[in-house]
């Protein structure tokens, strides 16, 4: 097949859809397949580039001002004159038998799509991000772009819609119905071995750790993933373990917590490291006795199965149900908590801390799980069962 990936975010950009479509991308020119990026351009990264069997074509794009509105993101869009003439020339020449779009709310979705409508060519689009903000001014407004814009387009080309967790399909059947031609149940796949074999030393020794104890958080701090709840836990871990450090590494678009962790008198206790190169993350893994940032109850996303798989014990706040057909088993196979308890949460990350034969068999089972159902090998498989059907049904 020649395959198209479509995605905004891309790599060198960080974040967990410009991983996925990396690794699913480079997944499907392992396979034997023709693959085609289209990207928007980022900092210093060349217009064009060929790597991993892949060709990536990154095109002009405009950098949104970070917002609340925006999700605090540094959303790069390349809607301009003459962005769909950039697209079509792309894919004309490429010829893809089927796209795989990722995001439904970037210009390159929309433009590809309006293209791939009218050359019937089949598309499968991942719905990576909820339109949802916890400022309900600003909820309603994405509800507007929502039912204004990106079902108005979706409805357009009617893609098949990638489904990865129970809050994704619930959001998609409400906010999007009509606009698609069919689900696929995929969940978010990680690969399991580049997060292993850290060497968690220097990371203490960088930051002065020595034999603190150690409660990571991944990710980029957005609204979505404030971390609020999690300094509000901080004073109850403390009580317990006073020596106790909160290290978040990612980028902080949204500091509400850091302001927070000030006000509780734990901000000698919260180190913000900032944003770090992927090669460095295993280390981070190595170093952390317990992982947890998806505390919103927006979903399980792929820095959390991430650490399952570098088997760092997990606390998360979602359903046990979470995706269809995988049982979650809290204190088995991860560690579940309620959204918003920040004095469950603080008794949970202490109880962590006091059982080191509990991470151990918890760390174990996470890995074992991950292993099972979400490693990339499982998913990219399913990814290219979908794709296959579609580019054959279109053929016929």
């Amino acid at each position: 097949m020649r395959i198209a990936v479509v995605n905004n975010f891309f790599p060198p950009r960080v974040g967990g859809s410009s991983h996925l479509s990396d690794s699913l991308a480079r997944g499907y020119a392992a396979a034997g397949h023709q693959v085609l990026v289209l990207t928007a351009a980022y900092e210093e990264a060349p217009e064009v580039e060929e790597r991993d069997g892949l060709r990536i074509v990154r095109l002009p794009a405009a950098t949104i001002p970070k917002s609340r509105l925006s999700v605090s993101f540094d959303i790069a869009f390349t809607l301009r004159r003459g962005a769909y003439r950039n697209v079509a020339a792309a894919l004309e020449e490429f010829a893809p038998d089927a796209i795989h779009q990722h995001g439904q709310f970037f210009d390159l979705t929309w433009l590809t799509g309006l293209w791939a409508r009218r050359h019937k060519v089949p598309t499968l689009l991942s719905v990576h991000t909820r339109l949802e903000n916890p400022v309900a001014a600003y909820h309603g407004v994405f509800r507007g772009l929502d039912a204004g814009l990106v079902r108005p387009v979706l409805r357009a080309y009617r893609p098949r819609l990638v489904v990865m967790d129970v809050q994704m399909e619930e959001y998609i059947t409400s906010r999007y119905a009509g606009a698609y031609s069919g689900l696929e149940y995929i969940p978010v796949g990680v690969d399991a071995e580049w997060v292993r074999g850290g060497e968690g030393k220097h990371i203490r020794e960088r930051h002065d750790l020595l034999d603190n104890p150690i409660i990571l958080s991944l990710g980029h701090v957005i609204p979505l993933r404030d971390r609020v709840t999690l300094v509000e836990a901080m004073p109850e871990v403390l009580r317990r373990h006073p020596h106790a450090r909160l290290v978040i590494v990612g980028r902080v678009y949204y500091d509400v917590c850091l302001e927070r962790a000030r006000e509780l008198g734990v901000g000698h206790a919260v180190l913000a490291i900032g944003a770090v190169s992927k090669a460095e993350v295993p280390d981070y893994l190595a170093a952390a006795d317990v992982e947890t940032h998806d505390l919103q109850g927006y979903g399980l996303g792929t820095a959390s199965l991430e650490s399952m798989a570098a088997s760092v014990p997990t606390v998360v706040a979602v359903r046990e149900d979470n995706f269809p057909g995988i049982e979650l088993h809290s204190g088995e196979n991860v560690v579940l908590t309620p959204v918003g308890d920040p004095k469950a949460l603080g008794q949970t990350l202490g109880d962590l801390l006091d059982d080191p034969a509990w991470r151990e068999r918890l760390g174990k089972a996470e890995r074992e799980l991950v292993e099972a159902r979400f490693s990339m090998q499982t998913v990219l498989r399913q990814h290219l069962d979908v794709l296959a059907a579609m580019a054959g049904r279109s053929r016929a």
